[in-house]
């Protein structure tokens, strides 16, 4: 309960920058959550899903990986699918539509994910904000008092550099997470890359085979 009460003070004896970055603490874990739980939404087996694909497409049965696509979620599902309704297209225009597809896809990956970043800019800066204007007004006391009080200055200079931490602190949680994300996003991409070139090369598969659908 001490260690508590002991933190509230500091909290408190930061000053008013102390509430700024407190607001981009709260922004940071509430797009942290959101991020991860968008992204254990849309995993999926992808080796699984298009095996399931090219089994139906090579029996011919379109319908049938129509329905298996429609069985999982997130954006290599939506990506084949789009691919699955142009069918019978030219390749240039299959690919097209998949690639058009997947801009969408990946815009909706990275929403929020420019916060993260902004934060980690952002909660330092604010820390060193904080700690500059401490600073100012401990010289402000030496200015009146002189180095009389020796004490109240290192108090006031001590007061100012919780400012830093608080800042750096949330950046330091921040930052890892921006850059998890970041790397999910790439993995995706190139998991939508390759089941595209997949998808295309079974329907050729399936005009070599003079499979119908």
């Amino acid at each position: 309960m001490d260690f508590m009460g002991d933190l509230f003070n500091k909290y408190q004896q930061g000053g008013p920058v102390m509430h700024a970055i407190s607001v981009l603490s709260l922004a940071s874990v509430t797009t942290i959550f959101y991020k991860l739980l968008v992204f254990f939404k849309v995993k999926i087996n992808t080796n699984e899903f298009i095996g399931k694909i090219r089994s139906a497409l090579l029996k011919g049965n379109v319908q049938g990986a129509m329905k298996a696509c429609e069985s999982y979620k997130g954006p290599i599902a939506a990506i084949v699918k789009t691919g699955l309704l142009k069918h019978g297209s030219p390749r240039d225009e299959i690919e097209r539509t998949m690639e058009n597809a997947a801009i969408h896809e990946v815009a909706y990956l990275e929403k929020f994910l420019a916060v993260l970043a902004t934060i980690t800019n952002i909660a330092p800066m604010l820390g060193f904000l904080g700690t500059v204007v401490g600073m100012i007004i401990s010289f402000d006391v030496i200015a009146e008092q002189g180095l009389n009080n020796p004490g109240l200055v290192a108090r006031g200079i001590s007061v100012a550099l919780l400012t830093t931490a608080y800042g750096l602190i949330v950046a330091f949680v921040t930052q890892p997470f921006y850059n998890y994300f970041t790397s999910k996003i790439a993995g995706h991409v190139r998991e939508m890359e390759t089941v595209s070139n997949i998808l295309v090369e079974t329907y050729d598969e399936m005009d070599r085979m003079g499979s119908k659908a």
